[in-house]
């Protein structure tokens, strides 16, 4: 695993296909009719103890290779990517099971044709499952292989997340040089109840805005709170009284935690929405579509 843990017991179907000597950079996946899985689909065959055959059958496990550390008693890493390509290409295709296969390499000769296969990687050989692309991996063609985050060598460029507009709810302080802030904020969206509209939570998010609007939105929550449970503040979340956030987020999946059913991933606040009312920010019916466009992109409901 990414910490150095040998998770090889829980993928016994995976180790079989990798039979020959070798370290490669890859991610686990979960495909199943050559579409990849959400990652919370994944998470099924994460820490298993026991992996029973039914487990392998519902969620069978791949292999999607991007790199090549080593080949055989060879350390490869001072080698350029472009020779590492080469020899990944040759230890894949000598494996030769479907379980393991290539990240696809994306030509391209101006940054416009990029950001264009970044926006739709179906035209740019990403396969029938181009919808689970995050982005691209730019590399040097000339980089080792180095460890941690250097810069210069690789850039991950994801592709625009989602956006709605969401409403501050609850508020809660953070941590370090942020503990005199309330700067973690649980955001949900409108969904019809029985008594009329109610918000109810998609996401929690501490991540995104300047340490200006810090100081802005720990001076609203403040001035109005309307319940204390413990460290959290409950805030004032009402169709004209409220703080709306513009919200951007990777993805969405099934939550049985949350009540609204759904769990937005990696969120963070893109924007501060002092010109809108909390009426106008978006209903659950909008996540419900997202979710729905996902689920055809191949996701799955997991509790």
């Amino acid at each position: 695993s990414r910490s150095g843990e040998d998770i090889t017991g829980s993928f016994p179907d995976l180790f079989s296909a990798l039979h020959k000597p070798g370290a490669i950079d890859g991610e686990l996946l979960v495909l199943k009719d050559q579409r990849v899985q959400t990652f919370n689909v994944l998470q099924q065959r994460l820490n298993r103890k026991s992996v029973t055959p039914k487990l392998m059958k519902d969620y069978p496990i791949h292999l999607r290779a991007y790199d090549l550390l080593d080949d055989g008693d060879t350390d490869l890493r001072t080698l350029s990517f472009a020779e590492r390509r080469a020899k990944l290409e040759a230890h894949v295709a000598a494996l030769n099971n479907s379980r393991v296969d290539l990240s696809p390499v994306v030509p391209f000769t101006s940054w416009d044709e990029l950001a264009a296969a970044r926006a739709d990687p179906a035209t740019s050989n990403a396969g029938d499952d181009a919808d689970a692309v995050e982005g691209v991996m730019l590399k040097r063609r000339d980089a080792p292989y180095v460890p941690g985050r250097p810069k210069g060598q690789w850039w991950k460029w994801k592709r625009d997340p989602h956006i709605v507009d969401a409403v501050l709810m609850y508020a809660q302080r953070g941590h370090g040089k942020r503990s005199s802030y309330y700067s973690d904020y649980t955001f949900g969206v409108w969904q019809a109840g029985e008594h009329g509209d109610q918000l109810v939570p998609v996401g929690k998010a501490y991540f995104g805005f300047t340490d200006e609007e810090l100081i802005q939105i720990d001076k609203f929550v403040r001035k109005h709170t309307t319940e204390r449970y413990g460290p959290v503040r409950q805030v004032v979340h009402e169709p004209d009284k409220g703080l709306v956030l513009e919200v951007a987020f990777e993805g969405l999946q099934r939550s049985t935690r949350h009540k609204s059913g759904v769990a937005m991933r990696f969120p963070r606040i893109s924007r501060l929405r002092w010109d809108k009312p909390p009426r106008e920010a978006d209903r659950i019916e909008t996540l419900e579509r997202m979710l729905k466009t996902e689920t055809q992109a191949g996701s799955a409901e997991i509790s």
